[in-house]
């Protein structure tokens, strides 16, 4: 595709609870508009449609790929129907936003990449904090130094489900289920981002329902004397926090998945003698930032590839953290 200097037109394939929150963002972007949704009933389609002021209805996700008008489309649906909705969306020429995790496997998240590659059209995963100004703000003390030397990256991501959703796709390991996917895909991404590179052994255990993993907690040890450590779940309390810790500071969020609140994204940093700084990023809406950043890649005629090299840095690493807890023992990682 060409330069494109017109908003990005946008259809969504599917009509989870998430759909919703991602579909308000790219009517609220400056350079994004909703223009279509698909469903595999035509008459659920048509009631989101009106409930979200969305002109275009379809009975089928193939018939948004179908319609010439739409440039980009957001895949809320569960992840082991990613692979086929990606690959076909990229064979019509569109654009892919897809919710994480990015795919059953890495084979899968691969495939995927590899079409949208040949297509020329950007894939991106679904993670938002990474596009919040709070989270380039976050990382200027671990690349100027003020951390001093990188050692442990610590993160937690979790909430506690009162009555067990049965029909969700989480409860289910052929759609791609569990905590490790849903929720520590975020701990892994983080600390990948802060260490800037992946690790080279892991090791996970957790506790199982239904062949999920209710809980996970993972363990990854990089070159040059690192550490990271994570724990998610679906069974305890709502945590969301980070921790970065060098030799003379560490960085703590609290929330960095999501701001606790939206008007005052926080962080700190403390050192020896306790709080060192405060600090309060503004406070856009991430959703929105992650769409807006997107049609930039979209608008600007070249993919950026960072993106779909992260996801799949990501999916590598939590493919390992899985295979060892299944195993019962540490995996090393292959580059």
């Amino acid at each position: 595709m060409g330069e494109v200097e017109s908003a990005i037109r946008w259809g969504v394939l599917g009509t989870a609870r998430i759909a919703t929150k991602v579909g308000t963002a790219i009517q609220a972007a400056e350079n994004a508009q909703l223009d279509a949704i698909g469903s595999r009933s035509i008459e659920r389609a048509a009631e989101w449609a009106n409930d979200y002021d969305v002109s275009k209805r379809y009975g089928s996700y193939q018939h948004v790929l179908d319609d010439p008008d739409i440039d980009a489309v957001y895949i809320p649906l569960p992840p082991s129907m990613h692979r086929e909705w990606t690959i076909k969306a990229a064979e019509a020429g569109k654009h892919v936003l897809c919710e994480k995790p990015l795919a059953l496997n890495l084979s899968e998240a691969t495939d995927m990449a590899d079409a949208c590659r040949q297509h020329n059209v950007q894939l991106m995963d679904g993670v938002m904090w990474l596009h919040h100004p709070r989270a380039a703000q976050m990382h200027q003390p671990i690349e100027d130094g003020t951390l001093g030397t990188l050692r442990r990256v610590t993160s937690a991501f979790s909430f506690n489900w009162d009555e067990l959703p049965h029909g969700d796709f989480r409860l289910e390991r052929q759609y791609g289920g569990g905590s490790l996917f849903d929720l520590g895909w975020y701990c892994v991404g983080a600390t990948l981002w802060a260490f800037g590179e992946s690790p080279r052994r892991v090791y996970g255990t957790a506790r199982y329902y239904n062949d999920i993993d209710m809980a996970f907690s993972g363990l990854m040890w990089f070159d040059n004397d690192r550490m990271a450590s994570f724990d998610c779940a679906f069974d305890t309390e709502m945590r969301r926090w980070l921790e970065v810790a060098g030799t003379k500071a560490s960085l703590v969020c609290d929330d960095f998945t999501r701001p606790w609140d939206a008007d005052k994204p926080r962080y700190w940093l403390h050192n020896a003698s306790g709080l060192l700084a405060e600090h309060r990023s503004e406070p856009p809406i991430q959703e929105v930032c992650m769409i807006e950043d997107f049609c930039k890649i979209v608008q600007s005629g070249t993919p950026d590839v960072r993106w779909t090299e992260a996801s799949l840095n990501t999916q590598r690493i939590c493919d390992a953290l899985d295979q060892s807890a299944r195993a019962g023992e540490p995996v090393d990682v292959n580059p």
